[in-house]
């Protein structure tokens, strides 16, 4: 008798594993329409839509740096129809914030990392350096003097920034602003002297001669600009910072769909329009298992919580 309970109790799972998808999924995208985030997010449901036979809809919830999509698809029904499009955000702010309504490693599971990107570092034109090498030295001898921008207090491009200069024991003014346009905007009026924004944002000021790259923020150099070195071969060995994107689902979700999201996004991350589209925006297709994208994230986690705290970095 115990044996046909237990049984019974597994049949509802079994048969909404075997039947999933029979409905729309939401994928939550914690960015505002026509970010990174929100393009990457719409290739990829297209592509899922197609392959699933059922509509996958990207729902936007922007705010908080990120906190408030990811608090969100934390708390949705762990029931297979709700995804979460996971960026480094997320472990920042893990290290960022004492207290966060939601656990990055507790409450998702995690299904496939999906791209890998790179941050760079450019510079103003009137800057006289052409190397992260030059770059370090001119900081030794203008301690202070020296300031880069970022997209805001706590992101990436701040914290990007902020790991430079801790390995390179320099001394840069951080100079906030409210999104990465404003600050490429005074970084090419010559406001302000340097910054490290995602390689797709400073592409095109670049090949206008209006802004001067060093170097990209990768382990390998991008297929984009591969004459740009890394940070780490041009001058700062062990320096590596990577934009990602990986989806992810609420905890306890049926493996044997996390197992079928993966399989569909394996297929999915290798077709020709979705590489091309993604490449567009400076990203380079991956996949990999739930256990590598976990392991993957709480090395990211690490990372960023051993640079918020030697940098003491607070949230506003």
């Amino acid at each position: 008798m115990r044996r046909i309970a237990w049984l019974a109790l597994l049949l509802p799972a079994v048969a909404s594993a075997q039947t999933w998808p029979s409905k729309p999924l939401r994928l939550i995208a914690a960015s505002s329409p026509g970010s990174a985030v929100d393009i990457v997010s719409r290739i990829v449901a297209q592509k899922l839509s197609d392959q699933l036979g059922q509509q996958v809809v990207v729902d936007n919830r922007a705010g908080a740096g990120g906190n408030l999509g990811a608090e969100l698809a934390a708390k949705a029904p762990p029931d297979g129809y709700n995804l979460f499009m996971g960026t480094p955000a997320q472990a920042i702010n893990t290290g960022l914030y004492r207290k966060l309504d939601y656990d990055l490693v507790r409450d998702f599971a995690p299904v496939s990392l999906l791209t890998i990107g790179h941050y760079c570092v450019v510079v103003h034109p009137s800057l006289p350096v052409q190397s992260v090498k030059e770059l370090i030295a001119l900081a030794h001898t203008r301690r202070g003097q020296l300031n880069y921008a970022s997209a805001g207090n706590g992101n990436a491009t701040h914290l990007a920034g902020a790991l430079f200069t801790g390995m390179a024991h320099i001394e840069l003014v951080h100079v906030p602003y409210k999104g990465t346009g404003p600050a490429l905007t005074d970084l090419i009026g010559g406001q302000v002297q340097i910054m490290f924004p995602n390689l797709t944002a400073a592409i095109p000021y670049v090949k206008a001669k209006r802004l001067r790259a060093l170097a990209v923020s990768g382990e390998k150099r991008s297929a984009i600009v591969p004459e740009l070195p890394t940070v780490s071969e041009a001058g700062l060995p062990g320096y590596r910072v990577i934009s990602w994107f990986g989806l992810m689902t609420p905890a306890g979700v049926s493996p044997d769909i996390i197992a079928r999201l993966q399989r569909e996004l394996t297929v999915a991350m290798r077709a020709p329009e979705v590489r091309d589209k993604l490449a567009g925006e400076g990203a380079e297709p991956t996949t990999g298992t739930p256990e590598q994208f976990a392991a993957f994230i709480k090395s990211e986690i690490a990372q960023w919580v051993k640079v918020v705290r030697d940098a003491k970095i607070t949230a506003e």
